[in-house]
């Protein structure tokens, strides 16, 4: 199959309309649309090893779920990682695709995988995009009450996180749990009214834990860690219509932030 037709599946999936306008999701650098796929390599972040990594695999697309070029670059040099990392795609043929924003956005996106792991039901959009047919973080129930305590243990495991940071609450019982993976500090609000005992995202700002003691627990686990298994869901799309696909999760650990 042709490297196009990658892209048209992961587009179908997840279209580009599901972005935020901030973003800039969608095709990196690519020098033959027609190109035939020799092998994928799926990441959650494009960095210079995970590019060697490609390389040696002979993958000749990249798919990512944060986007290499992000920010507007007036010039690529060897100064920085992008600019090497640019240099080698080029240099080697490799197509870099990013399904960022909109794969978070998607009916069965970043935020469902979130719930699945977390084996919610009855999972639902928290803020409903009705232009686009997508929208923002979920909310779903457990399968029975947790103790506060408890859950917070499920959660932290479930995700590999080195620590989970959460607030002053008073409830006491775990039922409703709304989830937006990265940075949903923006949703906690719309949780709130959603009645959710529970909101789960990857970063939040020091202030955002103030002011809801009975309002709603609030989890933050990390970015890397609420959206590690984007990668999953990433070779699930691809392989339901291509089975026979070489394609690779990255081995290499691209999370920045390390533990003590």
């Amino acid at each position: 199959m042709q490297i196009r037709e990658i892209i048209d599946t992961l587009e179908g999936f997840a279209p580009l309309a599901l972005q935020e306008d901030f973003d800039n999701a969608g095709v990196q650098i690519q020098s033959v649309p027609d190109e035939k796929v020799s092998g994928i390599l799926l990441c959650l972040d494009i960095t210079e090893e995970v590019m060697e990594e490609a390389i040696r695999l002979d993958c000749n697309l990249i798919v990512s779920h944060h986007p290499l070029l992000f920010h507007a670059k007036k010039k690529i040099t060897a100064d920085d990682y992008i600019g090497r990392c640019i240099c080698k795609a080029i240099k080697n043929g490799i197509t870099l695709y990013s399904a960022h924003t909109n794969l978070d956005n998607a009916k069965g996106g970043v935020n469902f995988m979130m719930a699945e792991y977390l084996k919610l039901k009855n999972v639902q959009f928290l803020l409903w995009n009705e232009c686009h047919s997508g929208g923002s973080g979920i909310i779903g129930e457990l399968p029975s009450v947790m103790s506060k305590e408890n859950f917070l243990t499920f959660v932290k495991q479930t995700f590999q996180a080195g620590v989970a940071r959460y607030n002053d609450c008073n409830i006491s019982n775990i039922r409703t749990v709304a989830l937006c993976g990265g940075a949903g500090s923006f949703l906690v609000q719309d949780a709130i009214k959603q009645k959710a005992d529970a909101f789960i995202t990857g970063e939040i700002s020091y202030h955002h834990f103030f002011g809801y003691e009975n309002d709603i627990l609030i989890v933050e686990l990390g970015h890397y860690e609420t959206e590690q298994y984007t990668v999953q869901l990433l070779r699930r799309v691809i392989t339901e219509k291509f089975s026979d696909v070489r394609i690779y999760e990255t081995s290499i650990k691209t999370n920045p932030v390390n533990y003590m």
